[in-house]
């Protein structure tokens, strides 16, 4: 056990420092370069990039190189997204958007695949269950993993606090905050002036030097570990065409099951989209300030945080339809009360509120969702999660493509259709498990299961 969470430790805080960075530059690029919507420009193409790396390249690198060396090179891809951004530019920012865009879907492919297999390893060695051991590898992974959306917040916060200028928000600004906003654009009136460049390098150089201690973690504290449980040593010994590959993502689609997971894939990337996109502008930086977005992201990544190794501990005694209810329930409040409520400056804990109950839900999103795929795909757990980054994918790209263009009412109203929509879809995944293995528990069917994965932030 102690090798195993040994590695399940240093993943953890290789993942940490590595989005600790990258977390912050996200949420800070239509800030930093809004010239020509070059910040937001960036995020597109690397979203799109992703979708398609994820339909060939984590198979093969997994198999050609070994989950460990996939984790370390993919985490380069991440460093280079940074260095990008000290000299921003059309040449500088979109290509390395394209580079971190290929090395976003095998990091967590390959991720997944390790944790799972090391799960199963010390399953079969001691005598437990595959599933509890594989929830609390992902709770204390998702516990470490989370808290970086806290540091990478505060990080930013703070550098650029000593620059920042405060303006007062008059009432006929708060009249265009909330769910029917006015599509106007409130930085500019609400906002802070632009930090100057000392500061943006300073920032900078902290985010680089981070995802460089991230690949140095990795490379010289993983152990290497082999994807041999469900292959033999022949098929070990082959490297897969690009072609078998590639089509070995779409051919996973034959399986009813993970056609009727994609709606609840998808509403990962909604969600997730709607919070970081949609939340902090319409409603924190409309009425608070934008010095406000950082405490507020803050307050969602820590109870993220917590949640996620609650959650993991706790599915193994209610079982995981329990929290899926829990996590709707808790989405489907939120959506009608930010569709009711008009924010004001003097409902300061509101505002912390909302961002504290999503982060509870998506807690149960991404650990109960992607533990789901492990237990139901544990043979083809490659391409299944393939898959799980491609449609998530689509659910950040579409939320991203329409967020300029819809009144906020409209996105809470999609919000919640698909949210239903995945429900549905979700229940009858858990119909045909029932049914397919007959007085048989579907969490216990089996021993082994395949791996997890995390949704937000690539």
């Amino acid at each position: 056990m102690e090798r195993n969470l040994k590695n399940v430790l240093v993943i953890s805080f290789g993942f940490l420092l590595l989005f600790t960075a990258y977390g912050g530059l996200q949420s800070l690029q239509s800030s930093l370069h809004s010239e020509e919507g070059l910040g937001v420009a960036s995020l597109s193409v690397l979203y799109a990039v992703l979708i398609l790396s994820s339909m060939f390249l984590p198979p093969v690198l997994i198999k050609k190189l070994g989950c460990k060396w996939t984790i370390a090179g993919s985490m380069c891809c991440y460093v280079a997204f940074s260095l990008g951004n000290f000299y921003a530019s059309w040449y500088t920012l979109i290509p390395t958007s394209v580079i971190l865009g290929l090395g976003g879907a095998p990091l967590w492919s390959a991720k997944c695949t390790y944790l799972t297999i090391a799960g199963n390893s010390y399953t079969e060695k001691a005598g437990k269950n595959g599933k509890d051991i594989i929830n609390q590898y992902f709770g204390v992974f998702f516990l470490i993993f989370q808290s970086s959306g806290i540091w990478g917040n505060l990080i930013s916060s703070l550098i650029f606090s000593q620059a920042s200028t405060k303006v007062e928000i008059s009432e006929e600004n708060l009249a265009c905050c909330g769910a029917y906003d006015c599509l106007t654009d409130t930085t500019n009136t609400t906002g802070s002036a632009e930090p100057p460049n000392s500061l943006i390098y300073t920032l900078l150089g902290i985010y680089t030097a981070s995802g460089v201690l991230a690949v140095l973690l990795i490379v010289v504290f993983l152990d290497e570990i082999k994807s041999d449980q469900a292959e033999t040593e022949k098929e070990i010994l082959e490297t897969p065409s690009f072609w078998s590959t590639f089509l070995a993502t779409f051919q996973h689609l034959k399986d009813k099951r993970q056609c009727l997971l994609i709606p609840l894939t998808m509403y990962s990337g909604f969600e997730q989209g709607f919070l970081s996109g949609d939340y902090t502008k319409t409603y924190v930086t409309c009425a608070l300030g934008i010095h406000y977005v950082g405490y507020v992201m803050i307050c969602f990544s820590a109870v993220n945080s917590l949640c996620s190794l609650l959650f993991g501990k706790m599915s193994q005694f209610t079982g995981r339809k329990l929290l899926f209810v829990l996590a709707t329930v808790t989405n489907i409040a939120c959506i009608i009360a930010l569709l009711l409520w008009k924010p004001h400056p003097k409902q300061l804990a509101v505002f912390f509120v909302f961002p504290a109950l999503w982060g509870l839900s998506d807690a149960i999103w991404q650990t109960q969702t992607n533990g789901l795929y492990g237990i139901l795909f544990e043979k083809h757990k490659e391409a299944a999660f393939a898959n799980y980054r491609l449609w998530e994918s689509f659910g950040f790209v579409i939320a991203f493509g329409y967020s300029t263009k819809l009144q906020v009412y409209i996105k809470l109203y999609i919000l919640l259709s698909v949210l239903v929509l995945s429900m549905v879809t979700y229940g009858a995944v858990e119909y045909l498990e029932a049914k397919s293995s007959p007085g048989t528990p579907t969490a216990t069917k089996k021993e082994n299961v395949g791996p997890l994965t995390q949704e937000t932030h690539l």
